[in-house]
């Protein structure tokens, strides 16, 4: 788990809120849509459901869910920084209007949702840094509908120590650097840290199961670096 105080997360988020859609997309040379994509189609999400992203962000993955389920679907977009929530309202405003969309300012570790309330829930980037990994994928498995799904895209450690030297070069000369240049080189030498105590696949699917999933699957992706954790609830 780590070691950051929620408060201070909730901050850094804050902080890096107004460059955070552009620096995605600088660092990941757009291929993160890709992965979004990816996360929703895994999601199972489909005409007229309702879904939740949780850890939305400036919104990308729910804007792509509304896309996926229409204008009469409803998407939630859950974070726990205001300034996000900010940007995410703005473009929603401004750029999507496919269908209905509930932004709520909330901790992923004690969401403010009924049981069995969602037909698919997404989330990008945001397990890796809740405090209590086990408390989130047990508020996923509580709201998510009997028989639904849930996928989860976030950093993934690889097991080649090939893999895991690129990686570390990649967030070094890479991320780091360019954090630093517009001013956030500690926001973004976060993630190296915040990876070093993520687990890895099989551990995330030990997790989903101990609390309460009945299927879960770690897929490798980007040469393992990423993943995307798909669950599913039967009970």
């Amino acid at each position: 788990m780590i070691t950051t105080s929620s408060n201070e997360i909730r901050n850094m988020f804050d902080q890096i809120a107004p460059i955070y859609d552009d620096l995605n997309d600088w660092l990941s040379f757009g291929q993160h849509h890709i992965w979004k994509e990816m996360t929703v189609k895994w999601s199972g999400a489909k005409l007229g459901d309702t879904c939740l992203d949780l850890c939305c962000g400036s919104g990308d993955l729910v804007f792509k869910l509304t896309r996926h389920i229409g204008k009469k679907g409803l998407v939630y977009g859950v974070d726990f920084s205001a300034a996000q929530l900010a940007i995410a309202q703005k473009r929603s405003r401004k750029e999507y209007h496919a269908s209905p969309i509930n932004w709520i300012e909330g901790d992923a570790l004690q969401l403010p949702l009924d049981n069995n309330t969602f037909d698919a829930i997404t989330m990008a980037y945001g397990l890796r840094n809740v405090k209590d990994i086990p408390q989130c994928m047990k508020e996923v498995h509580r709201v998510l509908k009997p028989g639904k799904k849930a996928a989860i895209l976030d950093f993934h450690r690889p097991q080649s120590n090939l893999a895991i030297g690129f990686q570390n070069w990649y967030l070094d000369n890479i991320v780091v650097p360019v954090g630093s240049w517009i001013g956030y080189q500690e926001e973004y030498t976060y993630i190296k840290s915040s990876l070093d105590c993520f687990p890895r696949g099989k551990e995330q699917v030990e997790i989903a199961l101990k609390v309460g999933f009945t299927q879960a699957t770690h897929y490798s992706i980007v040469n393992d670096m990423m993943g995307v954790l798909v669950v599913t609830k039967f009970r």
